[in-house]
């Protein structure tokens, strides 16, 4: 079955850096367009960037352009998160998903399979 796992999660300083990871197995992962998306608490689930099967093309939310990067290797069936300059509001759980077509990436709801998430705290 196909499995999304996330992993780089912590706990880290205002200004500081992570790099979140996400482990694609049981589909294939070139066909597939990847996003990541964040929950914190009280909060609906929001986009924050997304990246297209190729890679060619890339998309961020407002809130994290020009402080996070999306990437993708798919020769390790991986996606990167990378986030710099993390305020105390990226605090929230991250989850990978991956959809079929590169189109609406930023649609939470045309993502077909979902990652457990990891958790990132931002202490101010």
């Amino acid at each position: 079955q196909v499995q999304l796992v996330e992993s780089g999660g912590g706990l880290v300083q205002a200004g500081g850096s992570l790099r979140l990871s996400c482990a694609a197995s049981g589909l294939t992962f070139s066909s597939y367009a990847m996003g990541w998306f964040r929950q914190a608490p009280g909060k609906e689930r929001e986009f924050v960037a997304a990246i297209t099967w190729s890679g060619d093309n890339t998309y961020y939310a407002d809130s994290v352009k020009g402080r996070f990067t999306v990437s993708r290797d798919n020769a390790k069936n991986t996606v990167y998160l990378q986030m710099n300059s993390l305020k105390p509001e990226d605090t929230a759980v991250y989850y990978c998903a991956a959809a079929s077509w590169n189109r609406a990436l930023k649609d939470r709801n045309e993502y077909k399979y979902w990652g457990q998430g990891t958790q990132v705290t931002v202490s101010s």
